[in-house]
């Protein structure tokens, strides 16, 4: 009902790490049609069958072409960072390789999802409160032991006593 009354129904989809050549690269999905979605692209086997919380690896392949080898991590809700079905598909890093995965996904219906729409997601949940949610762009920025204590602690919950 939450999703239906909010517009949030929507699947979306992005590139989990950081943009560039590495050696991995996650792609990470999260709606109501992230599983359905890699489904139809993970041709090994039925994800839609799997526990959640299960890791698998197989081909990615869009109409027959083989996308890349990966592995799918797979986050059924409400268990999920979001409190949404959430699957990651670890895939190579080749910046090519990452495009081609995003734009498979988004051909099978998902849309490219918004700088932190991930964590607004789990902030509408109930997933996280505001202050958790904020922790987790201080997180991301933190350049200092400090600063990654201090967003470490806000995420838990724990507010830091001087």
């Amino acid at each position: 009902m939450f999703n239906k009354l909010s517009g949030w129904d929507d699947t979306i989809v992005a590139l989990a790490t950081p943009h560039g050549i590495g050696a991995i690269g996650v792609i990470r999905l999260s709606g109501s049609r992230a599983i359905a979605i890699v489904n139809e692209l993970f041709s090994s086997k039925d994800i839609a069958k799997q526990a959640s919380h299960t890791i698998h690896v197989g081909l990615l392949k869009e109409d027959g072409k083989v996308l890349d080898e990966v592995v799918v991590s797979l986050f059924k809700n409400p268990r999920s960072y979001t409190g949404e079905d959430v699957v990651e598909i670890g895939c190579h890093g080749s910046p090519y390789i990452q495009e081609q995965v995003i734009n498979a996904c988004i051909a099978k219906g998902a849309r490219l999802a918004k700088p932190g729409e991930f964590t607004q997601r789990a902030f509408l949940k109930g997933k996280l409160d505001l202050t958790q949610a904020e922790a987790v762009a201080d997180l991301i920025a933190s350049n200092t032991e400090a600063s990654r204590n201090t967003a470490l602690h806000n995420m838990r919950g724990v507010f830091l006593q001087y």
